[in-house]
């Protein structure tokens, strides 16, 4: 890989993983906080790329620089591209919806029982592998369309989900 790549990708983990490590710990309640309410949801939503949609187009806007997509690419890339925006648009639905029905618990003084937080975590999982197989409809064109040098670029960059997996524990703990 030459070397503007290399600084291109340790510069978009920067930019992709600062942010979010940083807009973790500010204002975070602490796990099992009892004194955290939905009122101080305004704290979380004031940081930078709050939603999936803003991340989404900062984070399209990185791959597409660092692929250094061309423009015979470019029906591969705007594919690729538009499902990425489709998901991260029905994420800020699903959250908002979220915040809707906690907010609606906190006024009625609610917790969700287990059951409901069992449901809401097979509906998270489920969720997530529709969007995983999508996903990868859309990234399996795109990939083949790239150079080897490309292709090594987008091994780092495409999987990348700030370090860690799309089903990480912590990814759970905020999308239930």
């Amino acid at each position: 890989m030459n070397k503007l790549a290399t600084a291109l990708v340790s510069i978009g983990f920067t930019v992709t993983t600062v942010p979010f490590a940083v807009a973790q710990t500010q204002n975070a309640p602490a796990v099992g906080n009892a004194e955290w309410h939905p009122s101080q949801r305004d704290h979380h939503e004031q940081r930078a790329f709050s939603m999936p949609g803003e991340r989404a187009e900062a984070r399209l806007a990185y791959l597409k620089t660092a692929l250094q997509i061309t423009p015979a690419q470019q029906a591969q890339w705007d594919a690729f591209a538009n499902t990425i925006r489709a998901q991260a648009r029905e994420q800020d639905r699903r959250i908002q919806e979220r915040r809707a029905q906690r907010d609606q618990h906190a006024e009625e003084h609610q917790r969700p029982t287990a059951v409901e937080r069992l449901q809401r975590k097979e509906q998270f999982y489920t969720v997530a592998l529709e969007d995983l197989k999508q996903r990868i409809a859309a990234e399996k064109p795109l990939y083949a369309v790239l150079t080897p040098e490309q292709q090594q670029i987008a091994d780092k960059v495409l999987t990348s989900h700030h370090g860690r997996g799309k089903f990480d524990h912590h990814d759970m703990h905020h999308q239930a």
